[in-house]
């Protein structure tokens, strides 16, 4: 048996159609979760009363639980729970008119809030507590001190992190084909299917996946250059 190096340069074309889908389940939910995961962790470091208690047990549970777990409670709960609605309330509107791509990124947005919530939080403790005094003492509000000094401080501190997330979120697109998205491994499953070459199409893929992370891991170098000059007050 010898590997047929010509399908995988036909099949490296076919199963790059699905990179933009690939990047939408992976890109969006990062997004999305950015902004959940601030939330969440100003509300931690803050303790706001109640919000404090909820935060961090969703916290604890999409964290000790499997990704793929978060994506069937959400894929299989949402429409039920519409459904039932729906038929309690004789509204006209069904689970099933909902694409699935949107409950892939409703499950994968509160995957990467839980996780995206340590990080930002570790980075903003890590920020000098006297700056906060001290943006306080020349009339900023918190707010304003938050926005300006603490959270870029800490944005820059914690982008390999935020790198590590990313690529961990890339690989965990792969998820999205057990609901039937076609994304990069499932369009490769599928091109494979027709030939049964599948070890030659599954390194396509692979090829594909290790580019974008290589990618990925080179811009947060420059950035992280960018962050460190910025750190010193440079200018670049």
């Amino acid at each position: 048996m010898s590997i047929d190096l010509h399908f995988i340069y036909t099949s490296f074309f076919q199963i790059l159609e699905a990179l933009p889908l690939t990047m939408v389940i992976t890109i969006v939910p990062l997004i999305a979760g950015f902004g959940i995961g601030l939330g969440t962790a100003l509300i931690r470091i803050y303790r706001v009363r109640w919000l404090h208690h909820i935060a961090s047990y969703y916290v604890s549970f999409l964290r000790g639980t499997p990704m793929l777990m978060h994506l069937f409670l959400i894929y299989y709960g949402i429409p039920m729970i519409i459904d039932r609605l729906a038929e309690r309330y004789g509204w006209a509107f069904q689970s099933s008119s909902i694409p699935i791509l949107v409950f892939v990124l409703i499950a994968f947005s509160l995957t990467a809030g839980a996780y995206m919530s340590e990080i930002i939080r570790s980075g903003i403790l890590a920020v000098d507590g006297g700056q906060m005094e001290a943006a306080h003492a020349v009339g900023m509000s918190t707010f304003q001190a938050l926005r300006r000094i603490i959270i870029p401080q800490a944005i820059g501190a914690v982008l390999p992190n935020l790198c590590s997330m990313f690529v961990g979120f890339l690989h965990g697109s792969t998820l999205a084909f057990t609901v039937s998205q076609m994304d990069i491994l499932g369009k490769a499953d599928v091109v494979a299917s027709v030939s049964l070459k599948f070890l030659e199409a599954f390194i396509a893929a692979a090829i594909i996946y290790w580019g974008i992370t290589v990618i990925a891991e080179r811009i947060t170098a420059l950035l992280e250059r960018r962050a460190a000059v910025y750190s010193k007050g440079g200018v670049s």
